[in-house]
């Protein structure tokens, strides 16, 4: 069979031989990267654990959810950086100049960071909010209008799920305003309202009584709960108010033993908790019944 000379050209041995030594090559070091940066990515994620595991025995200076959240961090950046080298080490075992795709990938990223304001709003956000410990993985906090527990964060998103169980994704950017409900004690506030009729100073002292009881029952109490006396004088009751300072997240499950054995202790002594009653009253006679009132 006559092959023209490009052909020939190409088929020559030596040509063949050299394509592949070259596709050899190249298979090789993809084979060798992926090898790489999977071993890299491993040993990498393991000495941030280690790097930022509290040693035992000793007390150790970065809050667990803030070492949590340093180490998710920490992890994505080892990740796309090893991606990164990774893609330079097989476009130069290709043959191209890693140099220019430097130089042309700084090229883009200006460009883009013109066109996209809103993406490098969020990274430089998300980097603040990292830095300064604003919140961290595990946290109840109010963020853009929404309020949940901190799943997640990255350096452009931080990921949220409210009591409902949605997953909130709120772009770093987006967030001006930070309610940070984890940190510090929080406000047990309970209202209980008894009859005008009520002996007040017997009250007082029934309230006192059980707050100290819940104060013993319930370690999540850091203070009181202190009876603060008498607050509101309503159209039909006394109010009193009780408050207590918890630890995060407990201020609900506290207000809510607080009613249930404020309401056991008042009528147990016999002192009335008041109530909206509606009363229907009839009057008169007609055929085949009464005649409600007008």
């Amino acid at each position: 069979m006559n092959l023209s000379p490009a052909m020939a050209s190409l088929l020559a041995p030596e040509r063949l031989t050299a394509f592949v030594l070259g596709a050899g090559r190249v298979l090789f070091v993809l084979l060798l990267v992926l090898v790489s940066v999977t071993l890299a990515l491993k040993a990498g994620r393991l000495l941030i654990a280690r790097a930022l595991r509290p040693p035992e025995g000793k007390k150790y200076p970065l809050d667990p959810r803030r070492a949590q959240t340093l180490q998710a961090l920490l992890n994505s950046i080892l990740r796309y950086s090893l991606y990164f080298v990774g893609a330079l080490v097989v476009l130069d075992a290709l043959g191209v100049p890693t140099t220019s795709v430097v130089a042309s990938a700084g090229l883009v990223g200006l460009a883009v960071g013109f066109g996209a304001q809103n993406l490098v709003r969020d990274v430089i956000t998300g980097f603040f909010i990292l830095f300064e410990d604003q919140y961290g993985i595990g946290e109840y906090v109010g963020v853009a209008g929404v309020e949940g527990i901190i799943e997640d964060i990255g350096l452009r998103t931080t990921r949220l799920r409210d009591f409902n169980g949605d997953l909130h994704i709120i772009p770093n950017g987006q967030i001006n305003l930070v309610t940070n409900k984890s940190r510090g004690s929080r406000r047990a506030l309970v209202e209980v309202g008894v009859a005008y009729e009520s002996d007040l100073r017997r009250v007082q002292e029934i309230l006192e009584g059980i707050s100290r009881e819940i104060a013993a029952a319930m370690p999540e109490i850091v203070e009181g709960p202190t009876v603060l006396g008498v607050t509101a004088l309503g159209e039909s009751q006394v109010t009193f108010q009780v408050l207590a300072r918890t630890e995060p997240m407990a201020e609900w499950k506290v207000e809510r033993e607080m009613r249930r054995r404020f309401k056991l202790g008042l009528d147990a002594a016999g002192i009335e908790i008041p109530y909206p009653h509606r009363v229907v009253v009839l009057e008169g006679k007609q055929e085949g019944g009464l005649r409600p009132a007008r």
